[in-house]
């Protein structure tokens, strides 16, 4: 459970945050940390998991909104694969959180690459479809680890392994991405 939601949260944090809290409080599901049930927190995930929904969307901006949250998905991985291991700490709960957040960090920079690659594309189109594509997963596979953590957890490994396999077949274009974006934020080298 704890790879797989951490695999998610490097695609979308607040959504994965959003989708177990929400299967923890109307599904009763006891694996779900208590804290994400709270009014508060669905509410506060609900706002940023469609900020970031919106943002993926757009070409240029999901790059920024990405680099922004480098330090946001890794560290939402962690912590949920903490609160899995359970309020006692110890070792389980800190290997729980290397898990999440390893696991997260993992598919951020998969995400971040591919999207990079993506937008070197002319059209907007392929940029939304692959958001969609991001966002039907993060559901999944944040319900399946409730329900089904090993099959999550395979599906989960499986999505990073063929993600890395595609960032490394693009990886030019990844790096166009990148300079794309770079001469997007700076308007001294738009002019150029």
């Amino acid at each position: 459970m704890a790879f797989a939601s951490g695999w998610a949260s490097g695609i979308n944090a607040y959504a994965t945050v959003l989708i177990l809290g929400l299967i923890g409080r109307f599904a009763h599901e006891p694996s779900v940390p208590t804290g994400f049930e709270r009014t508060d927190v669905l509410i506060i995930m609900g706002v940023l998991a469609a900020l970031d929904l919106t943002a993926d969307k757009i070409p240029y901006l999901d790059s920024v909104w990405d680099t922004l949250s480098t330090v946001i998905r890794p560290a939402a991985g962690a912590l949920i694969g903490a609160l899995i291991g359970g309020t006692q700490g110890g070792m389980p709960a800190i290997t729980l959180a290397a898990v999440g957040g390893a696991a997260a960090l993992a598919s951020h920079l998969t995400k971040t690459g591919i999207r990079m690659a993506i937008n070197t594309s002319p059209e907007p189109a392929s940029n939304i479809v692959a958001s969609l594509g991001n966002d039907v997963s993060v559901a999944s596979i944040t319900s399946l680890a409730v329900l089904h953590p090993a099959i999550a957890a395979v599906c989960a490994g499986t999505m990073l392994v063929l993600g890395v396999l595609v960032v490394s077949l693009v990886f030019s274009r990844v790096v166009r991405g990148f300079q794309s974006v770079r001469r997007f934020l700076t308007p001294a080298a738009r002019g150029a």
